[in-house]
């Protein structure tokens, strides 16, 4: 029984549509997907209707978060994957609502800033591309490549859109605790997505940790393509310690990355039962 608990469509930033991902993950011999689009929910009620014969769809989203330590060090983006959420709940429902419109507003200003110094891009390019998803670096990314600035999107965030990048803008998140809370608080069941990995940029201690599950958090993704496997045995252990649900996933994003759906992780059948036990907000969907 194979299970992926965090894949993205083209209602935030992967290349496959929604319909496309779930017939994806079923071709890839997937028991059961998550779809998981940053900071959104657009993307569940097109999955769930495409949902094909032998496949469970998990309704999630992954929140763009950031641990601020209590010390006054500079703050840390973070990701926490929310599953099985009451999309209606009105504080869930606002916290998406700013965190789109921040996403909006940010990638217009760096791609009109690309355009000034002459790049051949424009914002309704941007756009377009991103249709009725929630806009992102990268659809800027997508882009430049299109416009032959860059051959690929890794490219792409490694040089143009890379934090110290002329371009690049700091991005509005939610503080890690209060993301936390939210989930939880809408009826899902929180898991701190890739906690470390380290070829991002900066990761946070164990001590984020703790004080995320003060707050809520249920679960840590610990095999994820992007963790070295010293770092999984960490994650593993501290989950032991803590009594948290252990995930995992290939963290799917269609072409814009080269992990295939199904590939660098799976969640065991133990532990996902153990998630669907705690989450009172909404429910699987069983094709």
């Amino acid at each position: 029984m194979l299970i992926d608990l965090h894949a993205h469509s083209t209602a935030s930033d992967g290349t496959d549509s929604p319909t496309r991902l779930v017939a994806a993950a079923r071709d890839a011999g997937l028991a059961v997907v998550a779809l998981t689009d940053h900071d959104t929910t657009i993307g569940w009620a097109e999955a769930a209707a495409a949902v094909p014969p032998g496949l469970t769809l998990v309704p999630g989203l992954e929140l763009s978060c950031r641990w601020t330590p209590p010390n006054g060090d500079r703050p840390t983006e973070l990701h926490v994957l929310g599953y099985l959420v009451d999309r209606a709940h009105p504080g869930l429902a606002a916290a998406l609502a700013a965190l789109r419109d921040s996403r909006l507003g940010r990638a217009e200003r760096m791609t009109e800033r690309m355009a000034a110094d002459g790049l051949p891009v424009s914002w309704e390019r941007v756009a377009e591309l991103a249709g009725s998803a929630s806009v992102g670096r990268p659809h800027i990314a997508r882009t430049l490549v299109e416009a032959g600035v860059v051959s690929s999107v890794d490219e792409a965030f490694a040089t143009l859109l890379r934090t110290g990048s002329p371009y690049h803008e700091p991005k509005e998140d939610l503080d890690a605790l209060a993301g936390v809370r939210l989930v939880t608080e809408a009826g899902g069941v929180a898991v701190f997505a890739h906690p470390l990995a380290r070829r991002r940029g900066r990761v946070v201690g164990d001590d984020a940790v703790l004080a995320m599950v003060e707050a809520g958090l249920a679960g840590l993704e610990v095999d994820h393509p992007d963790h070295a496997p010293e770092d999984r045995a960490h994650l593993r252990r501290l989950a032991a310690e803590l009594e948290l649900l252990v995930t995992g996933s290939s963290d799917y994003h269609g072409s814009n990355k080269r992990v295939r759906v199904g590939a660098g992780g799976h969640t065991s059948p133990a532990a996902y039962e153990a998630l669907l036990a705690r989450a009172t907000g909404s429910a699987p969907v069983v094709g």
